[in-house]
């Protein structure tokens, strides 16, 4: 993003934020977050909101316009979204509806009897995290103490522009912390800022988005915000829709965030990567499988870096996705399934790579807290990173990151991986997830990789494909609508492509506190 584009997005979103404490005090009441781990399903289906004639919110037919569970915006949960922006409080137009004094703060009418208004938000997360032999190296535990802070402001202009705006601050203390990165530790960043403006042109709702953003049009594992970050991933530049009842498509052009440490000023786009592409999707039948609501989202995407990292050669890589993500309920199995075939260069040497992930659990019983039992079977080609032929080296370019670790020991990249998982309540909110994965490698002459995408060193040279067995566990307790805990356990047993190079078994414990308004 350039500098005069980010000087008038941070005017856009300081104008927002300095609303805040004026509004709060003004006015001030609302409701609870859910969980930001909660077990994954592929999307929470929401039916598209509208207003009727009174100005309040009312439920619109679902041919009027795309599902709003499905246009590309992440999971929205009791509420909440990971990026706030996606959430619609407009219910709360309706003092009655406000149940408390922070539902006075989602709802803040300013103009115009409403049709001006602002929406804040805000996240205090408190996290530590345990990790034995970290990297994998025989070496000293490594705690982890984590702080991450955030204030939104959702500034809405009558029914077709808005302006959000949202800083950040992340601390990071502990021990044997090794190289600590920006989106870990910093002091104060501008984590989004942009604005939107939005019509509907002869039945077709349309918009555009400009400047810092998050953005969670595609598959989990392939482009998402990650949350386990203190501070999200994010994009600089614009993104375009347009929405039918039936058909949707997304049009994009970014530059990854780069964040620095000392305060808003030294955040910027990033030079060397820009990925853009379309994201597009379709409503399928709800008379498939005898009843279902499923969805077919096809995506073209393109990711430029000039500082791409294979085996020894650092260079610049063009690399094309073409992908098919197909997944919803179909009765009581949800899915998530993912097709793609990856073309394009790298240093004048072809590309040709897959990435095929499938994800399905079964809900046994019909109530809202009934088990679900399922596992994910995944495949991710490797070859030719340490060599001078065709490169098969599949890549998630901004994916799920802990999805295969959560010490970000794995990614999809020369893998294949398969996870049996069962997820189930107790003491009526207390949700348990258990997975155990085993996971290999689909080329014994290319490396081990993490989340990251740089690769174990050494392990190119050894032979052995299974990388490791992984048992996970995960706890999310929801203490009231806004505040809930968190706490995950890893085992880590170390496959002989790893234990050959060097590398060791590990266990990984973290706890958190999360509180959303």
């Amino acid at each position: 993003m350039t500098s005069m584009m980010m000087r008038r997005v941070r005017h856009a979103a300081g104008f927002a934020v300095a609303t805040l404490p004026a509004m709060a005090l003004a006015q001030a009441a609302p409701q609870q977050a859910a969980p930001e781990s909660a077990p994954p399903k592929a999307r929470e289906r929401l039916g598209p909101v509208s207003k009727d004639a009174a100005g309040t919110s009312a439920a619109s037919p679902i041919a009027e316009s795309y599902p709003n569970a499905a246009v590309g915006d992440g999971v929205t949960a009791g509420g909440y979204n990971q990026s706030r922006w996606a959430e619609d409080w407009s219910k709360l137009r309706d003092p009655a509806k406000r149940k408390d004094i922070i539902d006075q703060l989602k709802f803040i009418s300013i103009a115009g009897d409403g049709d001006v208004y602002l929406t804040l938000s805000g996240e205090a997360r408190l996290r530590v995290n345990h990790t034995t032999n970290p990297n994998l190296r025989d070496s000293e535990a490594q705690r982890q103490d984590i702080l991450r802070l955030f204030g939104g402001a959702d500034l809405h202009v009558g029914e077709h522009l808005r302006f959000y705006g949202e800083v950040a601050h992340g601390t990071l203390e502990g021990e044997n912390l090794g190289n600590v990165l920006p989106n870990l530790r910093n002091k104060l960043a501008v984590q989004q800022a942009f604005v939107d403006l939005t019509g509907t042109v002869a039945d077709v709702d349309v918009g555009v988005r400009y400047g810092r953003q998050t953005f969670a049009d595609g598959p989990n594992l392939m482009v998402v915000p990650r949350d386990n970050n203190t501070l999200y991933f994010g994009f600089n530049g614009f993104r375009a829709w347009a929405r039918t009842a039936g058909v949707r498509a997304d049009v994009f052009d970014f530059k990854p965030t780069a964040y620095g440490t000392q305060g808003t000023r030294d955040d910027d786009a990033e030079s060397a990567r820009r990925f853009s592409g379309i994201s597009t999707g379709v409503v399928l039948p709800d008379t498939l499988f005898g009843g279902s609501k499923l969805y077919l989202d096809p995506f073209l995407w393109r990711l430029r870096n000039r500082n791409a990292v294979w085996g020894t050669d650092n260079a610049r890589e063009v690399r094309n996705f073409y992908g098919l993500h197909f997944w919803g309920d179909a009765g009581p199995v949800n899915l998530d399934w993912t097709v793609n075939y990856q073309g394009g260069s790298y240093d004048n040497r072809s590309i040709k790579a897959w990435l095929i992930l499938l994800a399905q659990t079964y809900k046994l019983g019909k109530g809202r807290n009934a088990p679900r039992v399922g596992f994910h079977a995944d495949y991710a080609s490797g070859g030719g990173a340490y060599g001078n032929g065709t490169l098969r080296t599949a890549l998630a370019p901004f994916g799920n990151n802990i999805y295969y670790s959560y010490q970000l020991f794995a990614t999809p990249t020369n893998l294949i991986a398969v996870a049996p998982n069962v997820s189930f309540t107790v003491l009526d909110k207390l949700r348990l997830t258990a997975e155990y994965q085993l996971s290999w490698r689909d080329s014994q002459n290319d490396a081990v990789y993490r989340a990251n995408g740089s690769a174990f060193a050494g392990t190119q040279n050894v032979s052995g494909s299974k990388i490791a067995d992984t048992i996970r566990f995960q706890a999310v307790y929801p203490i009231s609508s806004r505040l809930s805990f968190t706490g995950r356990y890893e085992h880590l047993i170390a496959g002989s492509s790893l234990t050959r190079a060097g590398y060791k078994n590990s266990d990984f414990l973290a706890g958190w506190l999360s509180y959303r308004f």
